[in-house]
């Protein structure tokens, strides 16, 4: 090789070089430093590391690539999604088995019970509100990885168990899946219902608590108002790192309508006069179903009841831990409500839950509690699912 190739290539690499550092400064893009980010305690300097490293150009090209042949040649994408057919994606939680499901079923249908019992010792009564898995709902769009066999019968089991403990837990799985032939009750690439689901599934557990007569003073009115729909991007999504090179391979967005729910106050009645009682006469306890406004749960749950409904769920953290919070927060002791409406989809059933934050002690207690036998009685005449 030649002097002047041997130049040639070195000043062709450094350029090179440069060119990806000139590039790669992209990554910081959009950096925003906090006052808590200092030089000295070294937040500066991890958050924009964080921040470069996320964003870093080649790094997200390589993601991209190493998704698309995934996606291509195998129908796959990152753990935490499954996906089906006709675009169709599942939460990989409603497959997995589990070698501890039986042990952790049991834990966690006597921390069901137990919840029961406590509510009723402050003079509330539990409605626990089973969310049939998306995969069972849409079971014809279930690609070629199938549920595990812990999956086939876990609603009915649950279900089944619920009752048994003298629980009461209305259906959701029938009236959802007769709901499907007026429209979608789940959406295609997210882990949750349509804002039509929600609305079903109040319904449903309106009618129960009606037929029950759980809930005593004057009805309230709600109305819903719907705005536009636009395309949503789903949860699901966000375990196929496609964009922005190979977007185009992404399923369709679903498309999502928005609703809001309100009091109707007639013109004659002041909205004093009809929150006039401190105390709300129905709890709303659950997960990102119930939390998040985008499925209009808590207003649809309002308008079925004819109530006021206050809501007590959280994002991200299962059923259980929100119901556990609820339990120890000052709005129950102060103010128990007539009934507590505890959104539980299926899936969490066999999952281990992290109670570390809890008295272990309580927990303790709440698993090995015992209905009375006035309770036992009162129970075994609620055969309304």
């Amino acid at each position: 090789m030649t002097r002047t190739l041997r130049i040639f290539y070195s000043l062709l690499f450094l350029a090179l070089l440069l060119a990806l550092g000139l590039w790669s400064l992209g990554g910081l893009d959009g950096f925003q430093r906090t006052a808590q980010m200092t030089v000295l305690n070294g937040r500066l300097a991890k958050a924009a590391e964080t921040h470069y490293d996320e964003h870093f150009p080649i790094k997200r090209i390589g993601t991209n690539l190493w998704a698309a042949l995934d996606f291509k040649l195998f129908n796959e994408g990152r753990p935490g999604v499954v996906l089906g057919r006709h675009q169709w994606l599942f939460s990989d939680e409603e497959f997995k088995p589990s070698a501890e499901a039986d042990a952790l079923m049991q834990e966690n249908l006597a921390l069901v019970r137990g919840v029961r019992d406590t509510l009723r010792r402050h003079g509330s009564e539990l409605v626990l509100a089973i969310v049939p898995a998306k995969a069972r709902v849409y079971a014809e769009y279930v690609g070629e990885q199938a549920p595990a066999s812990l999956h086939d019968d876990l609603y009915n089991r649950f279900h089944a168990q619920a009752r048994q403990a003298g629980v009461f837990a209305p259906d959701l799985l029938a009236p959802l899946q007769q709901a499907k032939d007026r429209g979608q009750v789940f959406l295609r690439t997210d882990t949750h219902w349509t804002p039509m689901g929600a609305e079903v599934a109040a319904q449903t557990l309106a009618e129960a608590v009606g037929r029950q007569a759980l809930l005593s003073g004057e009805p309230q009115v709600f109305v819903t108002q719907t705005g536009k729909t636009a395309p949503y991007k789903g949860d699901l999504t966000n375990f196929l790192p496609l964009e922005p090179l190979f977007s185009d391979l992404l399923p369709a967005p679903d498309r999502l309508q928005q609703r809001s729910t309100h009091p109707a106050v007639a013109e004659d009645v002041g909205e004093d006069a009809l929150f006039a009682d401190d105390q709300v006469p129905v709890a709303l306890v659950g997960t990102s179903y119930s939390a998040n406004p985008h499925w209009n749960f808590l207003g649809a749950l309002q308008q079925a009841l004819r109530s006021d409904v206050v809501n007590h769920a959280e994002d991200g953290h299962g059923p259980l831990l929100p119901m556990l919070k609820y339990l120890q927060s000052d709005a129950f002791k102060n103010g128990a409500p007539q009934v507590v409406v505890w959104e539980f989809p299926e899936r969490y059933l066999p999952m281990k839950n992290d109670l570390g934050a809890f008295d272990p002690n309580w927990i303790a207690q709440l698993k090995n509690t015992r209905n009375t036998e006035a309770n036992l009685a009162l129970s075994s005449n609620r055969t309304d699912h």
